[in-house]
């Protein structure tokens, strides 16, 4: 699975430029389109796509690192919801002519990777580290707790974009808007997964 990652985000971001996406994001027309968005909205959109592919990055290691087959069910849907938000962020980032990002999984395990892609919440090298060594109920419990970190990113971003009052043009709001919504329920979710000690290893009778 491991070795599906970097194919899984080099087709994310292909997939934007492909007719099936053409009907997700028009492209803009003229001056007056190009005045929907703002450069916040390209930092936001650009940077989610850094986001989401780290998330996809160690989703992808649950069958791998043994995970609880709840834990596997969840890592599959945040791998098959956020490659399809990478396709349309990189669609729409296309289609307004903006650089559309790459990323690059195993620079993500870099501790040199640039500072300038690090958005909130995503894991650091060392975090990367400690929960790619981890097995079983250890990585179970881990990834829950820095997958729930790295949604309160994701939240954070949103919160940030609206604060400042971008995040106007309906596709970045409804991309936003479902970010939100998403990460926050996927939170609540996480958290009662780990309230639920489920991980814990069967004790012996």
């Amino acid at each position: 699975m491991r070795r599906l990652i970097p194919w899984l985000l080099a087709a994310a971001c292909a997939a934007a430029v492909s007719s099936a996406r053409a009907q997700a994001f028009p492209p803009p027309v003229g001056d007056s389109a190009r005045r929907g968005y703002t450069p916040a909205d390209v930092h936001f959109m650009s940077g989610m796509i850094y986001h989401h592919a780290q998330a996809i990055l160690i989703a992808g290691w649950a069958a791998s690192h043994d995970a609880e087959p709840s834990v596997r069910t969840l890592c599959e849907r945040i791998v098959a919801a956020q490659t399809d938000e990478i396709a349309l962020l990189s669609r729409w980032l296309a289609t307004r002519r903006e650089a559309v990002p790459r990323p690059d999984p195993a620079h993500m395990m870099m501790s040199e990777m640039d500072a300038t892609h690090m958005m909130p919440g995503m894991l650091s090298a060392d975090q990367l580290a400690q929960l790619d060594r981890a097995r079983g109920p250890d990585f179970d419990a881990l990834f829950l707790r820095l997958m729930i970190q790295h949604h309160q990113g994701a939240i954070t971003m949103v919160n940030q974009l609206f604060a400042a009052g971008d995040g106007e043009e309906e596709p970045v709001y409804k991309m936003a808007s479902s970010v939100y919504a998403d990460q926050t329920s996927e939170i609540e979710r996480m958290q009662r997964m780990l309230v639920a000690d489920i991980f814990a290893p069967t004790t012996p009778k």
